[in-house]
């Protein structure tokens, strides 16, 4: 009995009930959704509704937030979460903002029952928590999340809690705020409320085995032969051409699969439904090409004028392989860039592009210099999915709407306005040492190969990369840069700044960290043969001493590299 896997699809009012009493694992990591997972979540459920309400009831869809795994007997409530706590965790934040700006008292508790049990004697339910975050969170989570004590949460210092309880709070303020902006009494949010009791589904795999439940979890987020939506689409493409020609299409099919590999085959539908959509999917890929590409496009068409050339641009922009007699170098340096971009939105231009442009090397090179420019602002500048995919759906509509550009005749949408030129030069020019790790070695990187003239290669970049700062975060007293940084306030402001910053190849030595600067060059910033393999770091190699007013210096030429290579003068 302790293997049996069962699994079924509820709306939010069950998953919120007595039938589940959710436990987060000591195990399992700390809550860590950040501002951009939350927001994007409201986002997407409040986009879903406004477009669902106007709508006949018997024509309305629902919203499917995705699966859960737990360890769960049938029958009994307790539920051990093996996967799922960051949405129970946030969906738990969302209904405690809402019963925080119920006015109507009735309503208000009704909402706040759906993160506190509220107990029913009659039934031998006693009150206590929906969800049961790990020991270090949970007293803070039942005090301002389940008790709804949310304008006191927000009053905090962040300083002075756990980042999983800062991620909390911020996520906590992100969804007080939306809620503001877009509903004006209880009547509307009474709506929306029920739209997600009613209309917004989870499935629940359970099993009685937490050795059972893992496995399930593996196969669930496995990368294995698993079904994918290609076999099913395969199925009814290729069953859909005259018996004589399957076999020719079903041999095309699979040399496709083998050149794209079946996850990167599967990527380049996602992308292809992004060209025709230019949406974000409100439900399964497979419903969107069945319902519509499918029943629009005649399947040998699909197979071979579309399916057979978005592969091979995918394949050349994944591999960074362009090949041409004419700018392959510079081509396929860019996309090395494009790829190091931590999400793959910018892709499905950039295959329709190709695909269409594939023998016109100058055209191509002047568009993935100008995508890089696009992704890397997005990108820096921490743009959500919803933004960044609104911004590329604008560039897919010019292509689409004029399929005859050229050099002589340049789509426009591409290249970056003026604000956001600014914006991203205001990026650039803060504490990029804040930024997330990704962000942030993103842009050292990119600006070493800037000040390095494009020379260095990084498709064999070191295994380890440490940024390290010049001068240090922690100074002692009666040190040289203790001498040299007199005033608190400047050392704040170039601490975390660009031009303070070095990549190296090697760990991270706290010692070393609070050397003296000549000390510090020469054991510290050079390698083994006391060289380095970073323009960046050589630069400050040459330096005869490391000053405010040298930093100061260094900012400004580093920020104008920036502004000369990415095109970011502005008005």
């Amino acid at each position: 009995m302790g293997n049996k896997i069962t699994g079924a699809e509820y709306p939010l009012n069950k998953i919120f009930s007595s039938d589940f009493v959710y436990k987060i694992p000591s195990y399992q990591r700390p809550y860590a959704w950040t501002n951009e997972e939350t927001g994007v979540l409201f986002d997407d459920l409040y986009s879903f509704y406004v477009e669902q309400k106007d709508k006949e009831e018997d024509k309305q869809d629902n919203y499917f937030l995705g699966s859960i795994v737990l360890v769960k007997k049938t029958g009994d409530p307790n539920s051990k979460v093996i996967d799922g706590q960051q949405r129970l965790t946030t969906l738990s934040i969302l209904f405690s903002c809402l019963a925080n700006a119920f006015q109507n008292e009735a309503i208000k508790n009704e909402c706040k029952s759906y993160v506190m049990e509220p107990g029913k004697l009659t039934q031998g339910i006693s009150s206590q928590p929906r969800l049961m975050l790990r020991e270090k969170d949970q007293s803070f989570f039942e005090k301002y999340i389940q008790k709804c004590n949310i304008d006191d949460l927000l009053k905090i210092e962040e300083a002075q809690i756990l980042e999983s309880q800062r991620n909390i709070k911020v996520n906590s303020e992100i969804m007080k705020n939306k809620i503001i902006d877009n509903f004006s009494d209880d009547d509307s949010m009474l709506r929306f409320l029920q739209f997600l009791l009613t209309r917004c589904f989870i499935v629940v795999v359970y099993t009685e085995s937490e050795e059972s439940a893992f496995r399930v979890f593996t196969v669930m987020n496995s990368r294995g032969l698993n079904l994918m939506t290609i076999d099913i689409v395969k199925s009814k493409v290729i069953g859909s051409i005259d018996k004589k020609d399957q076999q020719d299409y079903t041999d095309k099919w699979e040399n496709l699969e083998a050149q794209t590999s079946r996850n990167g085959f599967n990527d380049v539908f996602t992308h292809t439904r992004m060209i025709y959509f230019k949406t974000k999917p409100k439900q399964n890929l497979l419903k969107d090409f069945d319902e519509t590409l499918l029943k629009t496009i005649p399947p040998k068409k699909l197979i071979d004028d579309v399916l057979e050339p978005y592969a091979e641009a995918y394949t050349t922009l994944v591999r960074k392989q362009y090949v041409s007699t004419k700018n392959a170098d510079k081509i396929n340096q860019y996309l090395f860039w494009l790829n190091k971009i931590d999400n793959s939105d910018w892709m499905p231009s950039a295959i329709k592009f190709m695909a269409e442009h594939k023998y016109n090397s100058d055209y191509i090179l002047w568009f993935v210099r100008k995508l890089e420019r696009l992704a890397s602002f997005l990108h820096v500048t921490a743009k959500d999915i919803n933004k960044r995919i609104d911004r590329y759906k604008v560039l897919l509509e010019e292509m689409e709407s004029n399929p005859n550009h050229s050099l002589n005749d340049l789509i426009t949408s591409i290249e970056l306005s003026n604000e956001e030129k600014k914006e991203f030069v205001e990026v650039l020019n803060s504490e990029i040492y804040k930024l997330t790790s990704k962000r942030r070695n993103f842009v050292i990187l990119r600006l070493n190969e800037f000040v390095g003239d494009g020379a260095t290669n990084f498709e064999f970049e070191p295994k380890i990369l440490t940024i390290e700062h010049v001068l240090p975060q922690t100074i002692s007293s009666g040190s040289e840069w203790d001498k040299l940084w007199t005033d608190l306030s400047e050392r704040e402001i170039w601490l975390n700044k660009i031009a303070n910053l070095v990549p190296l190849t090697r760990k991270k030595n706290s010692e070393a960290q609070n050397y003296d600067f000549d000390k510090k060059k020469d054991i510290y910033f050079k390698g083994k043969n006391g060289t380095t393999t970073y323009p960046l770091t050589t630069q400050v190699l040459n330096e005869q001493t490391w000053s405010p007013d040298v930093v100061a210096e260094r900012q400004k030429k580093l920020i104008d590299k920036f502004k000369e290579c990415w095109d970011l003068t502005y008005i």
